[in-house]
């Protein structure tokens, strides 16, 4: 029985702990990545233009899409042929 109490008591204390823990501050990037997030998804700086493609413009678009299934996926790719990666921290 006392078995039984300890193993609810434990089980109440889990729950309420995982309901206490709140995300720690972000970094400055990452608050920054949010605010244009927000700004996306609520549409505040969305052009007023409206943006069309003509069917010419589409075709194009459809054929390029296509042929890049033309070529096979590479098990891997040579890192010293990409270039270079400079960090500017």
């Amino acid at each position: 029985m006392k078995t039984k109490q300890l193993l609810i008591v434990c089980i109440a204390c889990l729950s309420t702990s995982a309901w206490a823990i709140e995300p720690g501050p972000s970094s400055a990037a990452q608050q920054g990545t949010e605010s244009w997030m927000q700004l996306q998804i609520r549409g505040v700086v969305a052009s007023t233009n409206l943006q069309t493609a003509s069917a010419a413009e589409r075709e194009m678009a459809m054929q390029r899409w296509l042929n890049s299934f033309n070529y096979p996926i590479p098990e891997f790719f040579e890192q010293k042929s990409g270039g270079e990666i400079t960090s500017s921290k």
